[in-house]
């Protein structure tokens, strides 16, 4: 999953700890949104997957005409959606990372949100043995002009997420178990193997966290400087942390909707 190469705004690590800051031009983030992004909007692997599935179901032009029809998915993303697209999008390329399952195949309403993590999946690491650990991460996207947003805050806030996916062995566990049932008859089955025994040898820390802030203001470090303290004085030693705040073009979320439309709708590349 390629992206465009953005610059980085800041980098204000804490040891264990990566934090930083990148700015998206309005150019890079039309390419974004007309590949990567679009791709995961719509599902292109998985719509794949489902007509394979359903291929002999239908039998006559008619049925055939409505089996593309059913999986035709062309419903208008919120910004929510369209942030963690972008979020995972960013995290695939840069961190070597796989989100098999994506956040829309949860959706039993495409105007809801679903509970659990954003991200879920794997990161590829530098072990021939066993090359897969789990990564969870979770995205706010968010247009306040606070440093940083209010989305940080609160119960359900990046910041408790975040301590949550850390700390808590229950918010862990879920996640695990999570992919693993839909891991059962799949054909990245081996990552999750590889990913629970590492899960299991390190007692439950070597994973990898993301945090991602999708926000669309002048880049500035104190969104991430103080979570990245905070969150370097409680990370194990078997785990990483990366926090990424994804800066796009002033005022440009409210016009996200607008331009997945365009791109789903084959405006795009």
């Amino acid at each position: 999953m390629t992206m465009p190469q953005v610059a980085t705004s800041y980098a204000i690590s804490s040891s264990p700890v990566i934090a930083c800051g990148v700015e998206f031009t309005e150019e890079q983030l039309d390419e974004a949104i007309c590949g990567s992004v679009k791709e995961l909007l719509i599902d292109v692997r998985g719509a794949s997957e489902l007509s394979d599935l359903l291929s002999g179901v239908a039998t006559t032009d008619f049925e055939q005409e409505r089996l593309s029809q059913l999986l035709d998915v062309r419903h208008d993303p919120e910004d929510w959606l369209i942030g963690e697209a972008l979020a995972e999008a960013y995290v695939s390329d840069k961190d070597k990372c796989i989100f098999p399952w994506p956040t829309s195949r949860d959706l039993k309403n495409p105007e809801a949100s679903p509970a659990g993590a954003d991200l879920t999946g794997f990161q590829i690491v530098n072990d021939e043995l066993e090359p897969y650990r789990f990564a969870f991460g979770e995205v706010k996207t968010s247009n306040d002009e606070n440093y940083p947003p209010n989305v940080m805050y609160g119960r359900t806030g990046l910041k408790n997420q975040l301590e949550g996916l850390v700390n808590s062995f229950p918010t862990k566990q879920s996640l695990v178990l999570y992919l693993g049932h839909h891991a059962a008859n799949a054909d990245w089955q081996h990552m999750y193997k590889s990913a629970t025994k590492r899960f299991l040898g390190s007692g439950y820390t070597d994973i990898a966290i993301f945090g991602v802030l999708v926000r669309d203001v002048t880049p500035n470090e104190s969104d991430l400087s103080h979570r990245a303290k905070s969150l370097a004085k409680i990370c194990p030693s078997a785990m990483t942390i990366s926090l990424y705040a994804l800066y796009l073009p002033v005022n440009s979320i409210a016009k996200l909707q607008a331009k997945s439309r365009v791109a789903i709708n084959g405006g795009g590349q």
